[in-house]
């Protein structure tokens, strides 16, 4: 498993539009990635589970992978976290 600590730049948070392109990435790897704020956890491939965090810029989540390509896929959504996509 890969777990990774990361704080999101994004100038609006994740409102609609970004959570949808996050679940469009996430949707793309083989492994299950959960993304957790607090004490909510939820499928990063979920557009409902994501809109349901509300996260802002700023803020701090944890990524985490399990599969095959769990390190490129950590790695991926932090690039995309971190307005860097």
């Amino acid at each position: 498993m890969t777990t990774r600590n990361i704080q999101i730049k994004l100038e609006n948070g994740l409102e609609a539009r970004p959570v949808a392109l996050l679940v469009q990435e996430a949707s793309k790897y083989e492994s299950t990635i959960y993304i957790q704020s607090g004490e909510k956890k939820v499928n990063a491939k979920s557009i409902m589970g994501m809109m349901s965090l509300g996260l802002d810029n700023g803020e701090e989540l944890v990524v985490s992978a399990e599969g095959a390509d769990e390190a490129i896929a950590v790695d991926n959504i932090e690039k995309f976290l971190s307005g860097q996509e």
